[in-house]
């Protein structure tokens, strides 16, 4: 399928019924030391080191018991969450399948349907301690209708944080560039103490996406908040 390359670049093989697109991206996988270090160290996609080095930068896995991923598929960010707090409980969701992950409950529907945040909040059991999301909207090629479509999850995920958060906890959101609008950072700063913006090594250059990190929840909830049942 692939043959060295001048510095010992992998190159792919021409293929019937592959378009250069595909052939492009398989090419970029092949030669990506994220792809590489994430298949040697157990994880299930390279957005894992996304996470790793979010959290390098901000500190907000260490302690956590409760996190609810939005996005969870295929489940790279839940394992960083498992191997760096092992006690916590993690509850997911996801349009698409995901292989289980010890300790993590996984909900495979649309986070944006209406029984969703209630039936995640009920298998978490408790205020959560960070609620994280990398969801991002499909794309069909129109910048302004891509960037859209993104932040209305972004802001659905925000509500959602604000009900279901302790108080101090965080929020981490995938975004696109020029991050989040500036009524989303004002609603942010309404709810949390600390709004930061980052795209981590582990995004690639040419990639639109970058975080927002909210830190410090100010308890500002909503009227479906969690209880701790403990």
């Amino acid at each position: 399928m692939s043959r060295g390359g001048s510095g010992g670049k992998q190159r792919v093989k021409t293929a019937r019924g592959r378009t250069a697109a595909s052939t492009r991206w398989l090419e970029r996988q092949l030669n990506d030391p994220y792809v590489r270090k994430a298949k040697a160290e157990g994880y299930r996609s390279r957005a894992a080191y996304k996470l790793i080095e979010l959290d390098e930068r901000f500190h907000f896995l260490r302690g956590a018991k409760r996190v609810i991923d939005l996005g969870i598929a295929p489940g790279g960010w839940t394992q960083v969450v498992r191997k760096v707090c092992p006690q916590a409980a993690v509850v997911g969701i996801d349009l698409l399948p995901t292989d289980p992950i010890d300790g993590a409950i996984i909900l495979q529907m649309d986070f944006m349907a209406e029984e969703a945040p209630a039936l995640l909040a009920d298998a978490l059991g408790g205020p959560a301690d960070i609620v994280l999301s990398d969801m991002a909207a499909n794309t069909v090629g129109h910048q302004q209708t891509d960037h859209l479509r993104t932040m209305a999850l972004v802001e659905a995920g925000c509500q959602f944080a604000s009900e279901v958060l302790r108080p101090g906890g965080t929020y981490v959101a995938k975004v696109l560039a020029g991050g989040a609008d500036h009524s989303l950072v004002a609603e942010l700063k309404r709810l949390f103490t600390t709004v930061k913006h980052a795209k981590p090594p582990a995004s690639r250059k040419d990639s639109s996406e970058w975080y927002v990190i909210a830190q410090g929840f100010k308890g500002v909830v909503g009227s479906n908040a969690v209880q701790d049942e403990n």
